[in-house]
């Protein structure tokens, strides 16, 4: 359809980069962000190759390529050191035309933000509601402001209050049963590879370097939800200080005021539409996932030029939002699934004996085994934005 008018609800990832696709096809577009001052607090995302050609059709993949380190080495370990498994980024690089790529999300948010006009994203306005009575038309309350537009994007994260305005029967997230400690080490600590995960019983240990040298960081733990630490390095150093390099030194190069600490949540149950009228779910609205694939910023990537490519083509706002929700569900659903039953098979475990018998997988799978489980989902080709 011709170019219309957008309020988008949220203004992380997900949200910027549907702002981006929606203005790229000549629409007018709004970005409500609760937070009043964006402080870019956050740790580190890998990109993967679909991630990567969802910016390229953004018009944006070469600025983050720019400023991101590709991920060519690394690989699963356990604790003592032993590999499990071997990243081959060549491979991979030539499988998808581009190889998976590391960056910190502060940087990823700055150069989404710069895409986009002064004026277009708001900051401090909370959405409190979404009229639609009108078949034509959406009013957005803002506080005492209205906005009115012909769409609304609700990509206002896990807790998704327009989600749950369209859909109040839905259970919302759920716990994992996994709560992650992360933090992005203060100086250079230059690990030898660019990416690792480390597995133990109930535990996972990670990391991402990037192109000034630091790294990125994640301990994983199985955990009831809602337990905190007065001191969280020191907890992460008396789970994982005796885990092989660099994991010391990258526990050594981080301020006990860096970690942050969250729970993992999910939507087990999948929503029955991503969209209803006039307003559409994108990311974790939509499809909030486990971290163990490394999909979950790369699903909302798809999301925003999918959402994009279906308004540039239907000629109507509702045939382009039946045609978002009939290729983007079963995708991101199946991926969601996959990423919670990776982490059941990877951090989540605790059987000794389980343990064993993947590890023994894991070591005697062939050489592409770990290229083709990536190519499973990251192999995704963009549609073209006019």
């Amino acid at each position: 359809m011709n170019g219309g008018s957008a309020v988008i609800v949220g203004g992380g990832i997900g949200g910027l980069a549907a702002a981006i696709g929606l203005r790229r096809i000549g629409w007018e577009v709004t970005v409500v962000e609760r937070a009043a001052v964006l402080d870019d607090a956050g740790a580190g995302i890998s990109l993967h190759a679909n991630g990567v050609h969802a910016l390229d059709a953004l018009g944006v993949g070469e600025a983050v390529r720019a400023a991101a380190r590709p991920q060519y080495t690394g690989g699963t370990r356990v604790p003592g050191g032993g590999w499990l498994a071997r990243m081959d980024g060549d491979a991979l690089e030539r499988a998808l035309g581009t190889p998976i790529v590391g960056i910190p999300r502060a940087v990823l948010h700055r150069l989404l933000r710069a895409a986009l006009p002064p004026g277009c994203l708001v900051t401090g306005a909370e959405v409190t509601s979404v009229d639609r009575s009108e078949h034509t038309r959406v009013r957005v309350h803002t506080g005492d402001d209205v906005l009115e537009a012909d769409l609304v994007v609700a990509a206002d994260g896990l807790n998704s209050r327009l989600r749950t305005q369209l859909f109040p029967h839905h259970p919302g997230p759920a716990y994992s049963g996994s709560t992650v400690l992360r933090a992005l080490t203060e100086h250079p600590v230059e690990p030898a590879t660019d990416f690792e995960l480390t597995w133990g019983p109930g535990a996972e240990f990670g990391h991402i370097a990037f192109v000034d040298g630091r790294a990125e960081w994640h301990a994983v733990l199985n955990s009831p939800p809602g337990v905190r630490y007065a001191d969280a390095l020191a907890e992460v150093r008396r789970r994982f200080g005796d885990w092989h390099d660099p994991i010391p030194a990258l526990l050594d190069a981080t301020r006990p005021d860096a970690v942050l600490h969250h729970d993992i949540h999910e939507l087990v149950t999948p929503l029955p539409a991503f969209a209803a009228g006039r307003i559409v779910l994108l990311g974790d609205a939509a499809h909030a996932m486990t971290p163990n694939l490394g999909q979950g910023a790369c699903q909302a990537l798809e999301d925003a030029v999918t959402l994009a490519a279906a308004l540039a083509t239907e000629p109507t706002v509702a045939a382009a939002l039946a045609r978002y929700d009939a290729e983007r569900r079963p995708r991101s659903q199946s991926v969601a699934r996959a990423a919670r039953q990776a982490g059941r098979m990877g951090q989540q475990m605790t059987h000794p004996l389980g343990i064993a018998v993947r590890n023994l997988a894991f070591r005697l799978a062939p050489s592409g085994a770990t290229v083709r489980t990536i190519l499973r989902h990251a192999a995704w080709t963009p549609p073209a934005l006019s």
